[in-house]
Formats: structure tokens, C-alpha cells, sequence
């Protein structure tokens, strides 16, 4: 989801239950995409350490609490909170003491809620386990959603009238709300649509800007070949067919290639694409003296890069 929702969520609802902390709760909603600029520069200079990531290790349980409370403490600081309000011309202190930092966890909850309804979602188990947990109803980012969020914003820092505050806010729920059950319900439509047949086992549906089409995949029992495509719900067409094997070889034998596997497998650059990836394939071509491994995802959403190549001898 957005930085906007992300505040907004925590402060419409905090704003519902006439909670004197709402701005709190707002801050502890945006700050755990503060990982763009604080933490993400530790898996830069240490490719192992991938999960210091956007969506990483501040997206879990437990880092939540940590960054939502360091967050509220920052920025619950007199010289630091002067500086921000006299920039954006208005009061935002806000007190650091068990309640809110209480409240600033349930906006970081609210901020988990949301990034789970959304493409790959997160590790909400870290450190305990690396798997990612998603719904796969919304894509990363609604613009849709963005723009009304923004647009309430404006109506709140601008201080109009509190009846269109409140039916702004309202409003900006409903579409939320109604969007998710849209996109859910599409997403059965669409698996309802196409169902697994032949050699295929098992089939899922991931979500694009288009509430209406869906990136589908079929695979086999082995998870050795998958079948993917786009589909529309609305005009009940597929298209960019292709069929995708887990796993080609030339070159070499199979044996070897997979020898070379598990060593490429060893590699943090490699654990970090496998993390980031849907359904991460291998094309490995052997020269006589070198493996050549690309690893590619049988989807580009364009969120990242879609294939590394590692040579292992």
C-alpha cells in the first residue's frame, strides 16, 4: 500500500473511536516504510543480510514493535518535532509513553494488515522463518486509492469543515473497503474461470493495477512445469500463454547442473532473487568448464529484476 493510506487507516479509525492519539497512531502506520531510508542500505553493502530490505525485516511481529516505538520516540523529541511542524505549519507533538507507544504498534498493525492484502506481501514470522505472507488481492500500489487518500489529507491539514472531514474520511473507508471485496472477488471469478486440468494440479491468481485482470499460474504436481498467462475477468480472455520449465539444461548433464545449483544456491544474491521471486525457474548452459545459471521469475511485474545469471565452475 501507500505512504497515505498508511497514515490515513490508524487515524480514520483511532479519529472513530474519539482517541486523543491519532496522530500516534498515523506515525506508527508510516513508520515502517522509513526502511527505504534508514536500513536499506545495510543489505546494499551486505548482500546476506537481504531481508535489511523495503518490505524486510522492519514488516514482521516483532520489528514492528521495535520501529514503530524507535520511530514515536524520534519524533516524539521537542527539537525534532519543532522542526517538522514548522515545516509543514502545523502542531503534530505527540507524547512517547506506554499508551502510545501502544497505539503507534496498532498503527504498524494496521500497516501490516494492508501490505499483506498486497503483491508478495511480507515476512510477518521473521525472524523465525523468511516466508512471505500475502493475500494477493491488491498490487503493490493502488493509484486509485493513493489519490483519494492524498485528497483527504488535504482535506484534513487544511482544516475545512469537520462534516466534510468526516465524510471525506468515511468516503475514503468505503472505496478501501469496497476495492478489496471488488479484487477478491475477481480473483475467485478468475480461478473459478480456469480451473487445473490435464497434467496441471494446481493453480493461483496474482493481482495487477487492473482490478479485473490477473496474472495466472498452473503447475504440475512436481512444480516442474508451469503454465501462465493473463487473464480478464470481464471479457473471459486469456492471453500471454506460455509454458515454463522449472528447470533447462544443455550443455551438460542434468546431475551436474544441479551439483552447480546447490552451490549457486549458497549465494546471497541468489537467496535474495528466490526471496523476491514468484516462481523462480534456472536456465543452465555448460560450456566444458563453466555453468552458466540464470534464474529468472516466470513473472516480470516490473517490482524487480526479473533474472540474475551467476557462472559457477
Amino acid at each position: 500500500m501507500d505512504f497515505f493510506t498508511h497514515f490515513l487507516v490508524p487515524y480514520i479509525i483511532l479519529f472513530a473511536l474519539k482517541s486523543k492519539n491519532k496522530l500516534e497512531g498515523a506515525f506508527g502506520g508510516i513508520s515502517l516504510d522509513f526502511d527505504t531510508i534508514f536500513i536499506t542500505w545495510v543489505g546494499f553493502l551486505a548482500p546476506y543480510l537481504f531481508v535489511f530490505s523495503h518490505r524486510g525485516i522492519t514488516h514482521s511481529f516483532i520489528f514492528a514493535l521495535v520501529t514503530s516505538t524507535l520511530f514515536l520516540f524520534v519524533i516524539s523529541r521537542k527539537q525534532i518535532n519543532g522542526f517538522i511542524s514548522r515545516i509543514v505549519k502545523r502542531d503534530i507533538s505527540v507524547e512517547f509513553t506506554l499508551t502510545t507507544i501502544g497505539i503507534a504498534y496498532f498503527g504498524a498493525l494496521i500497516h501490516l494488515f494492508l501490505d499483506f492484502l498486497t503483491s508478495r506481501g511480507i515476512p510477518l514470522l521473521y525472524p523465525f522463518t523468511l516466508h512471505r505472507f500475502s493475500a494477493e488481492i491488491y498490487y503493490y500500489i493502488d493509484a486509485t486509492t493513493a489519490v483519494i487518500a492524498l485528497i483527504v489529507l488535504a482535506i484534513i491539514y487544511f482544516r475545512l469543515n469537520s462534516r466534510y472531514q468526516k465524510a471525506a474520511m468515511a468516503i475514503f473507508m468505503i472505496v478501501l473497503i469496497s476495492f478489496g471485496g471488488i479484487r477478491a472477488y475477481e480473483k475467485m471469478n478468475a480461478l473459478d474461470d480456469n480451473p487445473v486440468n490435464g497434467n496441471f494440479t494446481y493453480i493461483s491468481a496474482y493481482p495487477t493495477t487492473d482490478m479485473f485482470t490477473w496474472n495466472m499460474v498452473k503447475s504440475d504436481s512436481a512444480n516442474s512445469i508451469f503454465l501462465t498467462f493473463t487473464y480478464n475477468t470481464r471479457d473471459k480472455q486469456k492471453f500471454n500463454q506460455k509454458i515454463v520449465k522449472t528447470l533447462t539444461v544443455s550443455g551438460g548433464t542434468i546431475r551436474s547442473a544441479q551439483t552447480a545449483i546447490d552451490r549457486a544456491d549458497n549465494l546471497p544474491e541468489i537467496q535474495n532473487f528466490k526471496w523476491d521471486a514468484y516462481y523462480p525457474c534456472i536456465n543452465a548452459s555448460y560450456n566444458g568448464t563453466v555453468w552458466k545459471l540464470t534464474y529468472f521469475d516466470v513473472f516480470d511485474t516490473g517490482y524487480h529484476n526479473n533474472n540474475i545469471t551467476v557462472y559457477i565452475q
